[in-house]
């Protein structure tokens, strides 16, 4: 089992989750978060700690599109270990529909 970030990150890209992470494995895309499958130990921490609920276990269904979409940008995302402040339109943004369909952007972030 992973855990994956789902596309209620995007234009949010809250970073509480990468603060609790022991193993570092989220990378930083231009708007939102994605979490290697490779590297995640399962350890569950970074759940918990998203406050628009973006991150989701693999066995979840509505997760098993995510899995490889976290798994291709983290292989080319810079790698983020510091919590940084949400985009300034996070709270307009979060319950936004289709937000991947509409608002995704494969640019990478700024990472640390």
């Amino acid at each position: 089992m992973t855990f994956v970030v789902t596309d209620i990150c995007i234009k949010c890209k809250y970073t509480d989750c990468v603060e609790v992470c022991p193993v570092d494995c989220f990378y930083e895309g231009e708007n939102m978060l994605v979490i290697s499958p490779e590297e995640c130990i399962d350890c569950g921490v970074c759940e918990p700690e998203c406050p628009i609920d973006a991150i989701l276990p693999d066995t979840d269904s509505k997760a098993d599109k995510w899995v490889e979409i976290n798994q291709k940008y983290a292989e080319i995302w810079p790698n983020i270990t510091q919590t940084k402040e949400p985009m300034p339109e996070a709270e307009a943004m979060k319950d936004v529909p289709n937000k991947f369909e509409e608002h995704f952007s494969e640019k990478p972030g700024e990472g640390d």
